[in-house]
This record gives structure tokens, C-alpha cells and sequence, in this order.
């Protein structure tokens, strides 16, 4: 169980500071959108695939069947990526966070539609309170623009997209060590990112070089590689072996709350009465969820 918690609260503190990193990373003087995601997939692979063969694991995937639900799973985080990617250049992190807090509710309608995972009146209420929480939070940071609705749309398009690859790896990535599933993963993602990137250079003719290469945009990209990618990603595939698809999907609600204090901490934004307020609502959400469940 500690171990559970462990890996939960790895995931929910580390994801909820990718937020800002990936501002950060693709912001005024930093890398290229395509770029920089690629890269970042790129690097936790080359960390990836080296500590997968001197491991010497032997629960690796068996059979061309799930070596191909792997292979299509990180194929979709590539495309999840690449919209976030591409929806964070128009769209602020807040608002974002907001939309990936309907996952949960997406996660459901999925999960009744296939029969994969029995979903509870407990799961969807804590879920309901949640998202209201998180809407309450960033009411005031909701103003959209005409120019934001394609950056909302593509946002809205990848947690569909996540909410898709992580059914996959829950019912096919059985039996598989976590390192494993997360080097496949996180590899076939890098060739999708690197293969856009490609495609773009073609179509729109290659990205200038960033060199000397940045000192913030680039600590943000180890960031994300090593931590936001290696370990957070890892920390996940552990945890999907652990519990329900519901359960993780509750990070959600967490990883805006670590943002907003990250964003408070960085770029020195004071929250308002109104933010505390939808923290407490997210909580109780949480809180509600698993009162009701163990009733």
C-alpha cells in the first residue's frame, strides 16, 4: 500500500509540474514545438532502452499480440503529445488542466461502452465534485479567445487520445515489468514525435537550430525527459498493475493544484480566495470518492 501511495503521489507531484516546464521549454527563447517534444522522448529513451538490457528483465512482452497493443499505445501517446504540444501554444496551462479534468467522466463512458472495468456511483460522484472543484478554480482564467478554440480542440482531442492508450496498457501490459512497458512505450513515441518532426521539416521546411541551446528551455527539457518522462511514466505503468483505471485517473484532479502552487511559487501569482475555495471542492471530491467506495 505505501508503495501504491508512493508512486500516486510521484506521479500527481511530478506531472503536475510538466505544466510550467513545457511553458517554459517551448516559450520566447526556447525550442521548437515538434522539437522539443521529440527531444524530450528522444533523451528517456536513450536512458530507457540502455537500463531495460542491463537489467536483463525477463517479463517482457510475449507474443506478436501485445507487442503490437504496446507498439499502437505509444503511437498514441506520440499523437496525444504532439497535441498538447501544439494546443499549449495558444491555450494556458490552467485551462488545459481544466479539460484533461473531464477524463475521468470520458474514462467512464469507455469503460461501461467495452465492459472493461465495472464503473461505481462512488467513482463518478467524487468525479462530478472534482471537476467542479477544478472549474472553480480557474473560472476567472476561462476568458477564451477565437484563436484559442483550435488549441482547446486539439487539448480536448489528446485526453481522449491518453484516456485510449491507458485502457490499452491496462488490459494488455499484464505480465509485462513496468520497465519494460515503459521503454516500448515511451520509445514508439519518440520515432511518432521524431517522424512529425520530419514530416513538418518537409511540408513547412526545417526549424531554426537553437544553439547555443538555452539555458531554462533546456534545464525544463531534462526536466521533462528524466523525470516528467522516465519516471513519471514509470511510476504509472506500476501503478495501472496496482489499481483501477478510475483510480488513476483521479490524478487529473491533483496535478492542477500542484500547478497552480508551482505557478505561485515561479512566476509569483498570488491565489485568490476564490482558488482556495476549488482546491477544498477538488479534495472533497477525492475524499467523497473514497468514503463512497468503501461503503
Amino acid at each position: 500500500m505505501q508503495l501504491v501511495v508512493l508512486a500516486y503521489v510521484t506521479c500527481a507531484l511530478v506531472w503536475g509540474t510538466t505544466w510550467y516546464a513545457i511553458r517554459v521549454c517551448i516559450g520566447d527563447g526556447g525550442y521548437p514545438t515538434f522539437e522539443a517534444a521529440a527531444l524530450r522522448f528522444a533523451i528517456a529513451s536513450a536512458i530507457l532502452v540502455p537500463a531495460l538490457w542491463l537489467s536483463r528483465i525477463r517479463a517482457l512482452p510475449r507474443g506478436r499480440r501485445q507487442w503490437t497493443w504496446l507498439i499502437v499505445a505509444g503511437v498514441l501517446d506520440g499523437l496525444g503529445y504532439a497535441l498538447v504540444y501544439l494546443g499549449e501554444e495558444t491555450v494556458p496551462g490552467g485551462l488545459a488542466a481544466v479539460l484533461f479534468g473531464t477524463q475521468p467522466l470520458i474514462l467512464a463512458l469507455l469503460l461501461v461502452v467495452t465492459g472493461m472495468e465495472r464503473v461505481t456511483f462512488a467513482s463518478l460522484a467524487g468525479a462530478v465534485v472534482s471537476i467542479a472543484g477544478v472549474a472553480v478554480i480557474f473560472a476567472d482564467r476561462m476568458d477564451v479567445s477565437s484563436a484559442q478554440v483550435t488549441g482547446l480542440a486539439l487539448i480536448l482531442a489528446s485526453v481522449v487520445v491518453s484516456t485510449a492508450y491507458s485502457m490499452i496498457m491496462k488490459r494488455h501490459g499484464e505480465g509485462v515489468h513496468a520497465l519494460a512497458t515503459t521503454t516500448i512505450f515511451l520509445a514508439v513515441t519518440a520515432i511518432v514525435l521524431g517522424a512529425a518532426v520530419a514530416v513538418r521539416a518537409v511540408v513547412y521546411g526545417p526549424a531554426p537550430v537553437v544553439w547555443p541551446p538555452p539555458v531554462a528551455p533546456t534545464l525544463a527539457l531534462v526536466y521533462l525527459a528524466v523525470f516528467g518522462s522516465v519516471v513519471a511514466f514509470g511510476s504509472y505503468f506500476w501503478l495501472l498493475g496496482k489499481v483501477s483505471l478510475m483510480t488513476t485517473s483521479t490524478l487529473v484532479f491533483v496535478m492542477p493544484i500542484i500547478s497552480l502552487i508551482v505557478d505561485a511559487l515561479w512566476e509569483r501569482e498570488r491565489l485568490a480566495p476564490q482558488t482556495y475555495l476549488g482546491i477544498a471542492i477538488t479534495l472533497v471530491g477525492l475524499v467523497v470518492g473514497v468514503l463512497l467506495k468503501r461503503r
